[in-house]
């Protein structure tokens, strides 16, 4: 089978979806020996969709295990330009700020459309809305007669991001949507979405790459001593929880003032704020914090094994992947009720769930963990547990590439709307 994957980003950008949709590509060449084709940005990150000074990747072909890779350039500076007209179209819900909000948070790609309709393929998928390469494969792949899937990775908690009625309208379109969990599945559904065309299938880890060394290894090759550590890795972002987290910290070293605290990921423009309020912290307590910002990917087993707890007290996630890279090494996860995660997240079994930006009921639970050593082992064995069953790679792969089957035979005989 011929793929066509577009997605916002692709490695060396970070991010989950960017993860999920290589680690998906090199499986379905590995597995089935697929020709598979990702049309990407040459951004890092999707700051970069509207922020003309942040660096770039070069332009054009290139090829990683076994999968090509055409990256186009954005065009930032028209989004940059629309920050405060569709601020104000959306504050004044004045008709199509949708499109402004849009276009605003990109990525802009001129011919896009157009490349997507003449790469030869056999299904065109892509990944990520409410981002602007959504639509453009949908045209892209309707203009070419190609069935086209959609993956959509939708945090409704985000108002501003997923209010959006032209997204609903794209899926309705679509030959096939492909949701990360069944809550996400069901709110498109509730939108007009054709049951029979909408399949929840997730996300995977790779059990193996944590097991290579043990927690105290990890600390030491970190120079985190052996003291509880508490951990955060991922996408750095207000809507991550990273504040609660560090208001949270501050309370629990009341309680168990030997812990410690990892913050690690790529540097974002929110990093500053981060920075901002570590600096006014009391030296004590800034010792306590280590910053691990752009780590090398070869570092995450280790970052990941040194910790006791993993707190990802985040309100906007489709999934979660990073809480299967804690539950792979064994550790307790701290979500928050909110959106897709308690469908991803059972408190109590294999991790705790508190309300979002509620810095007391975090600490809580942080010290809970902390204070529990066996219920903390239990709650981790769980969460292995789970990803050895559900969440592995080659298993993702061939439930994506089933859905592509499916969309390629029942193009033409009438699935899709017009």
């Amino acid at each position: 089978m011929k793929i066509l994957h577009v997605v916002q980003g692709y490695a060396p950008a970070l991010g989950g979806t960017e993860w999920l949709i290589q680690r998906v590509s090199e499986e379905l060449v590995r597995q089935f020996g697929d020709e598979v084709t990702v049309f990407t940005t040459n951004a890092y990150s999707a700051e970069a969709f509207y922020s003309p000074r942040l660096p770039r990747l070069p332009v054009g072909w290139s090829e990683l295990n076994g999968v090509r890779i055409r990256r186009f350039p954005v065009n930032s500076r028209l989004s940059q330009a629309l920050r405060w007209p569709q601020a104000l179209a959306h504050r004044l819900r004045l008709p199509g700020n949708e499109w402004l909000r849009a276009l605003y948070g990109g990525p802009i790609i001129p011919g896009l459309a157009q490349a997507i309709a003449e790469q030869p393929a056999d299904v065109v998928a892509a990944s990520s809305f409410p981002l602007l390469h959504m639509f453009a494969a949908l045209h892209g792949g309707q203009q070419a007669a190609r069935p086209v899937v959609l993956h959509g990775g939708l945090h409704p908690d985000d108002v501003w991001g997923f209010n959006r009625p032209m997204i609903y309208a794209a899926i309705r379109q679509a030959s096939a949507y492909i949701a990360n969990t069944q809550y996400e599945a069901d709110y498109v559904i509730a939108r007009g979405a054709d049951p029979a065309r909408v399949t929840a299938i997730g996300v995977g880890v790779d059990v193996a790459r944590y097991a290579a060394l043990t927690p105290a290894e990890a600390k030491a090759r970190l120079g985190l001593g052996d003291q509880p550590v508490v951990g955060f890795i991922g996408q750095q972002g207000r809507h991550k929880g990273l504040d609660t987290l560090l208001r949270a910290m501050r309370q629990v070293w009341q309680a168990v003032p030997e812990a410690q605290l990892v913050i690690a990921g790529a540097r974002t423009l929110y990093s500053r704020f981060v920075d901002r309020d570590l600096a006014s912290w009391p030296e004590a307590e800034r010792r306590k914090v280590k910053l691990f910002y752009n780590f090398d990917e070869a570092d995450k087993a280790a970052l990941f094994r040194a910790l006791d707890v993993f707190a990802y007290p985040s309100g906007y996630e489709s999934f979660g992947i990073a809480y299967l890279e804690a539950w792979a090494c064994g550790l307790p996860v701290i979500g928050c009720w909110r959106g897709a995660i308690p469908w991803v997240v059972a408190s109590g079994r294999d991790g705790l769930l508190v309300q979002f930006q509620h810095d007391q009921q975090l600490a809580e639970a942080i010290v809970l963990l902390i204070s529990n050593p066996a219920w903390r082992r239990k709650l981790g064995q769980t969460g292995y547990n789970k990803v050895i069953e559900r969440y592995n790679w080659p298993e993702i792969a061939r439930r994506f590439r089933a859905v592509y089957a499916k969309a390629q035979g029942a193009h033409g005989k009438g699935v899709a709307e017009s």
